[in-house]
Order: C-alpha cells, then sequence, then structure tokens
C-alpha cells in the first residue's frame, strides 16, 4: 500500500519524529528561490508597514515543504502560528472557536485546505476579507446574525490539489505560490544539511547518489538518508559512502531515477497487459491492487515529469522513453 512506500510523499510517523531536519528560517530553505525572493518582499513590507501579511496560498505535490514554508512565514513575521487540517476541522463552529482565539497578527495555518467542506468555507470569506466573523443565534423565525470582529490574522492554506478549491476561496488569497519539485542539485545540498543534523558523515558522491533518487522530493530524501545511515551504521562504516548508499538503495528497491516497485508495476501493467494503452485508472488500480487514488496522488506525478506516462481523454498511454526504460521494444 502507498503508506507503506519508502519513497511516498506522504507525511509519517517517523517523518514527524525528525522535525529538526527543517529550516527554521527563509535563508535556510534551500531551492524555490523565486518563492523566497518574492515572499521576502512581501514579508519585509508587511513588517515595515507593521501590518500582516496577506493571506497564503501554498500549492504543489506533497513532501515539497509547503508545512515548512508556513512555519518559516511566522517565524520570519515573529507571529505565533496555529496549525489545523481540511479534514479535522468538521464543523463551522470548529472553526469558529479556532479563529476567534487567535491572537493579534498570527497565522493560521491549514493544510489540506482543498478538504474543507461548503459550510466551513463559508466562515472563512468574511473572516479573511474583512476579519469578521458572522455567528447565527438561535434557531426558525427569531434567529438573528451576530457579526463579532476579529483580531488581524494570516490564514496560509496548503494543497495539493488548489483546482479542486472553489473560485470564492481560491481568490480570497492575496499571495498564491506554487510550490515545483527540486532539482538533484538542490536534493544534494538538502541531503547534506540533513546528514549534518542527523550527526552523520556523507561524501559528495552519496548524496548525489541519494538526490538523484529521491523524485525531487526533500521528503523523500530525508526519509532515505535515514535508512541509508541504517545500512552505514550496520557495516560499522563511519561515513555514508557511494557503495553502501548504492547497495542501501538496491536492497529498498530505489532504482536509479527513483522508481519503485509501484511505480515499474503501473508501466508494466500499461505496456504488457494493454499494449501500451490507452487504459483507465481504475483499471491500472485494479490490476496492480492499488486505490485509483493513490495512483492518481502519488505515481502519476512522477511518471508524467520523467515524461513515461500520457494522460488522454481516453485514458493512460505509455511513452517511448518508458518502453526504453523497461527494456521493451517500442511499438
Amino acid at each position: 500500500m502507498e503508506e507503506e512506500r519508502l519513497i511516498s510523499s506522504t507525511m509519517t510517523a517517523d517523518d514527524e519524529a525528525e522535525i529538526t531536519l527543517r529550516p527554521k528560517m527563509i535563508d535556510e530553505y534551500v531551492g524555490q528561490q523565486a518563492i523566497k525572493d518574492n515572499l521576502m518582499v512581501y514579508i519585509s513590507a508587511a513588517k515595515k508597514r507593521n501590518d500582516s501579511l496577506d493571506h497564503v496560498l501554498l500549492s504543489g505535490p506533497p513532501g515539497l515543504g509547503k508545512t515548512t514554508l508556513a512555519h518559516i512565514i511566522a517565524n520570519e513575521m515573529g507571529a505565533q502560528i496555529v496549525v489545523s487540517s481540511g479534514p479535522v476541522i468538521e464543523k463551522a463552529a470548529d472553526l469558529a472557536s479556532i479563529i476567534s482565539n487567535l491572537p493579534q497578527g498570527s497565522v493560521l495555518f491549514i493544510d489540506e485546505i482543498h478538504r474543507l467542506n461548503k459550510s466551513v468555507e463559508e466562515i472563512l470569506y468574511p473572516a479573511m476579507e474583512d476579519y469578521k466573523l458572522d455567528l447565527v443565534l438561535g434557531k426558525g423565525p427569531t434567529a438573528r446574525t451576530l457579526r463579532l470582529a476579529l483580531p488581524k490574522f494570516t490564514l496560509i492554506g496548503a494543497t495539493t490539489r488548489a483546482g479542486l478549491l472553489s473560485s470564492p476561496l481560491r481568490d480570497r488569497f492575496g499571495v498564491m505560490l506554487k510550490l515545483e519539485m527540486y532539482s538533484p542539485d538542490e536534493l544534494k545540498l538538502i541531503t547534506k544539511r540533513s546528514a549534518r543534523l542527523l550527526g552523520c558523515e556523507i561524501s559528495e558522491e552519496a548524496a548525489g547518489e541519494i538526490a538523484s533518487r529521491s523524485r525531487g522530493t526533500p521528503r523523500i530524501a530525508n526519509r532515505i538518508l535515514k535508512r541509508v545511515r541504517d545500512f552505514a551504521d550496520y557495516e560499522g562504516k563511519e561515513r555514508i559512502d557511494l557503495d553502501v548508499a548504492k547497495v542501501a538503495l538496491s536492497r529498498l528497491g530505489i532504482d536509479g531515477i527513483g522508481l519503485d516497485k509501484l511505480d515499474l508495476d503501473v508501466l508494466c501493467v500499461i505496456i504488457d497487459k494493454f499494449k501500451g494503452g490507452p487504459v483507465g485508472l481504475d483499471t491500472i488500480a485494479s490490476a496492480v491492487g492499488e486505490e485509483a487514488t493513490t495512483i492518481e496522488d502519488v505515481v502519476e506525478p512522477y511518471l508524467i515529469k520523467l515524461g513515461f506516462i500520457q494522460k488522454t481523454m481516453r485514458g493512460r498511454t505509455a511513452t517511448e522513453a518508458a518502453y526504453r526504460h523497461l527494456n521493451r521494444e517500442f511499438k
């Protein structure tokens, strides 16, 4: 299943345990240079005006650092951060309780904001736009509306599915930032920094090898690093070198470009069972024994980025590059 994959970009308990690997300030954050440059302008301007930052929407695939960036924004603003997520906020009253107790100038971070239900979302509209909270007191003919003033705050929403956000909610964000996958050089810097924080030595070549197989995702690079460190410790090596990194990655089932068994199974289904496609998402999911949402959200983005599959109106098709990677003859 997806949650058992080492190269899953979904947060696990092990990732939470290594929270110290996250950078605290923007100058420690590697990559996303254009986003960092623009954020520093917005943050500096807000601080000069002694004002709150505009509401920020962070979008992009999981594992790229949206949560980390939200905490960095709060740190740079010198603001308290309150953290929640879309699925946790089930009722409008839950959100009303959270935002009515926010300190002045604080940051409210809502992860997976696209999963807020409609009634909860509607509470946010006046809160974001006018810093007002509309409450309905009583029921039936005697019901009346009460509008409460809220302290100024910054809402930071994070989403992996920006297209699922309603237009009224999306339009209320003043700053919209889309995080992109990281280059191997950026991931190499992240791997070396993480190794230093974990108290282990790593060679340039080993850091590069881990970076090249991390699917453009810092969370995966950090997770692989910790498992490679285990192999180095087991073999009694004081330093992670290229040899132990290659052995560990081979044992972990991660190939030279970061694909694991599930990725390869998806490609093999399309190529071997359905002659390269087109084939529907549900059919692929049934053939590999996975959830369709896992295939669509976790497997496909990287395969599309590599140019191995294409989405068409009739289904998924495999490209010539995918045939070459599997040593198949392209037809």
